[in-house]
């Protein structure tokens, strides 16, 4: 049974072609703002642009006369035009960054056990953001948000729910009545109200949630959807009308993606296809979750090596450890796992000095034992550097290490781990004091971590002396800490090698012979100088 949870199926095609684009945009801008692995904090960000941009459009919005109220708004080139385009664009990205964020959980294998609450509530706010967006083209009533209405009410009219067909109120026989489109802006605000209950929700099983992306990443949005709007100005549709329905109508495929395919199905079929689709989704934690032998087991404590520090309990990502009242005298507090929330990441293994917490076969004493046993082997070099690399990510897909274990043409050894924050930094040392010659840790992107907060607490406890840190002894020239995903391999290899030519050099320096001073004449004692 390995420790890391494999994507198979569907997962590892979605995870490959994730490492793709995460690489490429890599390469363009670095991992620290690749917004892939900001996908989610990026839907915050832009759910907080909707609500600003939106308040403002709302002060102009008139129920009485929708479309002519929206013309004036979009006629204004100071501080209406450009805010509704930001409100229009920002509603599209958000589209894409939660699909990107939905499908990098799925490729993850993250959809399932403690996660499923998080995985079903995200699914329920894709569909929200859906709603809230098409709420708001019906307000716009141009072509398009007629289209939309005319769909929508076919769709309804089909449920036994309505006491009146919806679709009447578009025969053109009278006036739409203004409750429409209060209706219409009624749910406009109230789903998005709704959204915040459900990010609540959304995170609340998690430690220390992000909520929003990196500063600069943030700001450098917010002008992107500024320049879009100026740059590519929104124009009015035609205004609906009850008679007629132009031939061509422009969409907004992010919200719209459904409406070639629906508008020509039956009302039945359109209904099973968007249920089949929904449930597959919400139960997508049950077919995608792993049987009891291809899940690694929750973490366990050693009541005789705990010493109640509470530093698992602060590093875990999931809540899952908590502090309790121990009677036997050995300390005030005893960490106790709860099996129901933990995921198995192993990272309180690497948080616990005296290596008394972990998964079975993980704990500190576990990883010093097999990276004991591996120093020993016979094909390890002297002075050998060690890559020290996550299973997940770099270690797992880039080189393909041949059966030597070493990366091809890289002179270094490599040693896989399941995640990065699971490593006990006695590894690194014992690693070092056995003759390697310097280690590095290749970790995952800290914002695409499987384990969330992995590569951050490594480095707290490398370089800030967080609980668990690496001795004072060991030589810091000959450690350090490099960031690589999966399809990273050309960044690994620099890393790699940049870190090979590091330890070289310091070989090179301590081969040196000491220098010792020659005097050109014997000094002179101080009696002989009077």
């Amino acid at each position: 049974m390995s420790p890391v949870i494999r994507p198979r199926g569907l997962e590892e095609r979605c995870r490959r072609g994730l490492a793709a684009a995460d690489a490429l945009v890599n390469r363009l801008v670095g991992w620290r703002f690749n917004p892939l692995y900001q996908s989610g904090t990026i839907v915050i960000a832009l759910l907080l642009i909707l609500l600003v941009t939106g308040i403002w459009l709302l002060l102009f919005y008139r129920v009485g006369a929708p479309w002519a109220s929206v013309a004036r708004i979009t006629e204004d080139p100071w501080l209406g035009n450009w805010v509704r385009g930001v409100h229009r664009y920002a509603s599209d990205a958000a589209v894409i960054a939660a699909v990107v964020h939905l499908l990098r959980v799925f490729a993850q294998a993250r959809s399932w056990g403690p996660r499923v609450l998080a995985w079903v509530s995200g699914v329920l706010l894709l569909g929200m953001l859906l709603v809230s967006g098409w709420t708001g083209f019906v307000m716009v009533w141009d072509v398009f948000g007629q289209l939309l209405a005319l769909e929508g009410a076919r769709l309804l009219d089909a449920l036994p729910i309505l006491s009146e067909p919806v679709g009447r109120t578009f025969a053109g026989d009278r006036v739409i009545p203004d409750a429409f489109f209060f209706v219409n802006l009624f749910l406009h605000v109230v789903v998005p109200l709704g959204m915040g209950l459900g990010l609540w929700i959304h995170v609340s099983r998690v430690a220390r949630p992000t909520l929003l992306p990196p500063r600069g990443l943030l700001w450098t949005l917010t002008a992107l959807l500024i320049g879009a709007a100026l740059l590519r100005p929104l124009a009015m549709a035609p205004e609906a009308s009850p008679f007629a329905l132009p031939a061509e109508v422009p969409l907004d495929w992010f919200y719209a993606f459904w409406l070639p395919l629906g508008r020509g199905m039956p009302e039945a079929a359109a209904w099973g296809l968007a249920a089949g689709v929904t449930l597959a989704l919400l139960l997508a934690p049950r077919w995608t979750r792993r049987g009891a032998d291809d899940r690694a087991p929750a973490s366990e404590v050693n009541p005789d090596l705990c010493t109640g520090c509470t530093q698992c309990s602060l590093d875990c990502p999931w809540e899952a450890i908590t502090m309790v009242s121990r009677t036997d005298g050995r300390a005030e507090l005893l960490a106790q796992v709860d099996p129901k929330l933990c995921v198995s990441c192993g990272i309180c293994a690497g948080s616990c000095a005296p290596m008394g917490i972990g998964p079975p076969g993980r704990t500190g004493r576990d990883q010093l034992a097999a990276m004991r046993a591996w120093m020993a082997a016979p094909d390890r070099r002297a002075a050998e550097p060690v890559v020290i690399a996550c299973e997940y990510g770099p270690g797992g897909g880039a080189e393909r290490a041949g059966r030597d274990g070493r990366l091809q043409a890289s002179g270094t050894a490599l040693y896989r781990v399941p995640c990065a924050g699971n490593l006990h930094t006695s590894v690194i040392e014992y690693a070092i004091r056995a003759g390697a010659g310097g280690v590095l840790v290749l970790a995952c992107p800290p914002r695409d971590c499987l384990n969330r907060e992995g590569p951050r607490w490594l480095n707290e406890r490398v370089y800030h002396d967080r609980e668990a840190e690496l001795q004072a002894r060991v030589d810091r020239r000959r450690v350090a800490i490099g960031h690589a995903g999966l399809g990273d391999r050309s960044a690994a290899r620099e890393t790699i090698a940049e870190f090979r030519d590091r330890i070289q050099a310091l070989e090179a320096i301590a081969a040196e012979p000491e220098v010792v001073l020659d005097t050109e004449c014997e000094p002179v004692p101080v009696e002989e100088k009077t």
